[in-house]
């Protein structure tokens, strides 16, 4: 059954993001202005979302990887910070990112005199994502339970049903939500303390805390009958 399902257990499922090279490639912002006007949805996923599951060695600067290319590759400091500070959660489509991101290189492009242009070796490569999903052995049956199986799950566990869930649902809803929402109970001020947690501007690893800190918040709680 899957997740949301009124009365059944929660099935925790892990996740990895495949990347697909699209074989286009920008060189200066007007490029990549251009080529993000039609290139398909999933690469404004990727790239804002993608880094959270490749191997990092250290933090990463910026948190996508637009703003990142702007800085390390065309030097342009004014363009990497306006576009490092999306926050993709506060927007209600990919489309809508998209829209933001086009504005923010045009009016950089009509203050700029001069273009700047990357080397050969460090153009722009648009990636598209397509998830894999895996089955795992963890499930609970109790909202109680949560507080102490989110230590237990991996990392792209934790992307997979409190990120990349809300594209699945149309009501833009995590997956942990979602389940509540079908329990016997009142569950408002736990649903509540899920929204207020922006997973976007911290790492993986510090989400899956924050979460786990929330749980264990109100474990003590929670509806303790029924289907809770």
């Amino acid at each position: 059954m899957p997740n949301g399902t009124a009365g059944q257990p929660f099935f925790f499922k892990d996740c990895m993001l495949s990347a697909i090279a699209t074989g286009r490639r920008a060189q200066n912002l007007r490029e990549l202005r251009d080529i993000l006007q039609n290139i398909d949805a999933g690469c404004i996923y990727y790239h804002f979302w993608g880094g959270r599951l490749r191997p990092l060695f250290d933090e990463p600067e910026f948190n996508n990887d637009f703003a990142a290319w702007c800085k390390h590759s065309l030097r342009d400091d004014i363009a990497a910070e306006r576009l490092s500070v999306l926050d993709p959660m506060r927007f209600s489509s990919l489309e809508n990112l998209r829209d933001e991101v086009i504005e923010i290189i045009e009016e950089r492009l009509s203050e700029s005199e001069m273009i700047p242009w990357a080397q050969k070796d460090q153009q722009f490569s648009f990636i598209r994502s397509q998830i894999v999903v895996f089955e795992t052995p963890h499930r609970i049956s109790k909202a109680a339970e949560l507080a102490g199986m989110i230590p237990n799950v991996s990392s792209s566990s934790i992307f997979y049903h409190f990120i990349d869930a809300r594209r699945r649902t149309g009501d833009g809803r995590d997956d942990f939500t979602t389940w509540l929402s079908g329990l016997e109970g009142d569950y408002s001020s736990l649903v509540a303390a899920l929204a207020d947690v922006d997973p976007y501007f911290v790492t993986l690893r510090d989400l899956k805390a924050q979460l786990a800190d929330v749980f264990a918040a109100h474990s003590s709680v929670l509806p303790t009958e029924g289907n809770a």
